[in-house]
């Protein structure tokens, strides 16, 4: 794997964020409501993750990049996510977040759902990632767990994740109401963490529900375009876009500012249990949606075999 660049992040107390969200999430939102919360147990449903909690020695881990992907997908850009955990200095990570598929495994492209428990010295791994794919039957999307799939801790091309112990702890509960503002959820909450600490740069990751509602998710198709994609009006003409209904399981990681590393900002995936899973764009129905979020702050930042050559296409 490449060379990885690593910084400390800002890490506010979580009742500082809580006012930031709150304050970016009350232009959006017609009920808003922010706490600091022990974190729910993760291993029981809706969320069903090897571990109970978000908290213990956070760190964002961005890895490869968008441009690994457009114009051109680069086949040889395969990771695995016990070396990203050895990487960023904690074996046995529990990691969470969004990112592409290793086309070596499994054949073909799609969209990754990070959920996995990386092995340590002494225990397997416990990889409870899903793939979301265009189905060849009817273009609809097919969600399936990775491990059914695959044997392997691969994947492809890019990935945004937030890695800890996976312990209980202190999180930051976040629950919102009927959307009023143009923003996403987690563009909300990013853009107010950017207005509030400026270039001191602080990372999040944590899942979220959208509890009620619908929402536009894209699910890259199977195969890699044959034409370069060159413009953001390439890339959606390319993927396809659906309409998925709640509840979904959204796994978030975004950073206020990039310090300098070529950073995705935001990067959202969610998985359900119903069969709907994707890449998370923003709710389609304001007057009812509802969202339920835990999240935490990351105290490093990794930087994993960033592209050379760079660009601002695909990035939505």
């Amino acid at each position: 794997m490449a060379e990885t660049e690593s910084c400390a992040l800002h890490v506010p107390p979580l009742e500082d964020i809580c006012e930031s969200f709150k304050r970016g999430l009350e232009k959006n939102y017609a009920e808003v409501h922010v706490t600091v919360v022990d974190c729910p147990d993760l291993t029981q449903k809706p969320y069903c993750f090897p571990v109970k909690g978000l908290c213990g020695k956070s760190r964002i881990a961005d890895v490869g990049g968008v441009p690994y992907l457009v114009p051109s997908a680069r086949l040889d850009k395969v990771y695995n996510i016990n070396t990203v955990a050895k990487k960023i200095n904690l074996p046995g990570a529990y990691i969470l977040g969004a990112g592409a598929t290793s086309h070596k495994s499994l054949g073909m492209n799609a969209e990754m759902i990070f959920s996995v428990q990386a092995e340590s010295a002494t225990t397997p791994s416990v990889n409870d990632n899903y793939v979301a794919s265009v189905n060849p039957a009817d273009s609809s999307c097919l969600l399936e767990k990775y491990r059914d799939k695959n044997s392997d801790d691969e994947f492809g091309l890019l990935s945004n994740l937030y890695a800890s112990e996976g312990k209980p702890g202190k999180v930051i509960e976040v629950k919102v109401k009927r959307r009023t503002g143009q923003d996403n959820f987690v563009s909300c909450m990013r853009k107010s963490l950017k207005e509030h600490y400026g270039d001191n740069a602080v990372g999040i990751g944590g899942t979220f529900i959208i509890q009620e509602g619908k929402a536009k998710l894209h699910v890259m198709p199977r195969e890699f375009s044959v034409c370069p994609l060159n413009t953001d009006d390439d890339v959606n003409r390319w993927l396809k876009f659906y309409e998925m209904k709640a509840p979904l399981i959204c796994q978030s990681v975004f950073v206020s500012h990039d310090p300098g590393f070529d950073l995705r900002l935001e990067h959202t995936h969610c998985f359900s249990h119903h069969g709907e899973g994707g890449h998370y764009h923003t709710d389609t129905t304001p007057d009812t949606v509802q969202y339920l979020g835990y999240f935490h702050p990351a105290e490093f930042l990794y930087r994993i075999d960033r592209p050379s050559v760079t660009h601002l296409v695909g990035r939505d």
